[in-house]
């Protein structure tokens, strides 16, 4: 997995000097987006990150996926907490001094509870843990999530597919170009958050490129928007799965204060 720190072209700003926290890999995962008013998204967020846009709309996305290689520096891994399914709400902003283009997270739900704690405690992100469940068959995932804790009522259910056979193929998987959407959506190297006082945090992330494919999905259940005061379009999301992604992750650092 170390070679992936020599892969840098890609990159909007250099990796960071200082060593990185964790490594993970995601894994199975599907990219789910859907175009809202930038004014239903800019409220929600907390005063220091303003909503990035694309072609004038802001972008939810749901994001259902595996995490395992569960690391961290120094230690390795957690027991009990190598690897679990995850759910993911998003959306994409910058902040409002350096314009950095980054992820904030509404929520995410995941189905470890000593992984939820941590997160909450060390990396200020909104996790609640859940009753999920993944499973795989030849006609791809069946993928459902129930909300425990701290809230409950918000459950998703979705089956979903790429629509690459990779033993019917050898082409390569596509890697988005700068200035598409898919772009736009994906290659994104820092999440934001904000702690208990108000300041802006900034978590730097590595990976190659996303290897993107077409994906279909039919979502049977999905209220987690909606527990979040998020009200999708009644129109099909614009979909993507990736097979599996190595990530590094950075300590958080403040951007910014409350005035």
């Amino acid at each position: 997995m170390a070679e992936i720190l020599s892969i840098t072209d890609h990159r909007p700003w250099p990796l960071p000097a200082t060593p990185h926290a964790m490594t993970q890999r995601w894994r199975n995962l599907l990219f789910a987006h859907w175009p809202v008013a930038p004014a239903e998204i800019a409220y929600l967020l907390p005063p220091g990150l303003v909503v990035d846009t694309f072609a004038g709309d802001a972008w939810v996305g749901v994001v259902p996926f595996q995490m395992d290689q569960i690391r961290f520096r120094g230690i390795g891994g957690v027991p009990g907490a190598t690897q679990f399914p995850e759910l993911n709400l998003r959306t994409y902003v910058r902040e409002l001094h350096t314009n950095i283009p980054g992820v904030y997270f509404f929520a995410l739900d995941a189905a470890n509870p000593v992984a939820v704690v941590v997160a909450r405690l060390r990396f200020h992100l909104p996790y609640y843990w859940a009753r999920m469940h993944v499973a795989e068959s030849q006609a791809g995932w069946d993928y459902g999530s129930s909300r425990l804790y701290p809230d409950g009522g918000a459950n998703f259910h979705a089956r979903y597919c790429s629509l690459v056979d990779p033993a019917a193929t050898k082409k390569p998987r596509q890697i988005s170009k700068a200035g598409s959407v898919e772009h736009f959506l994906t290659e994104r190297y820092c999440l934001y958050t904000a702690d208990r006082r108000g300041r802006i945090l900034r978590g730097d992330i590595h990976h190659p490129p996303w290897q993107l494919e077409p994906a279909e999905a039919e979502f049977l259940v999905n209220d987690l928007p909606q527990a979040h005061d998020i009200f999708l379009p009644d129109t099909p999301p614009l979909l993507h799965f990736s097979r599996e992604l190595s990530v590094y992750i950075w300590p958080l650092i403040v951007c910014s204060t409350p005035r």
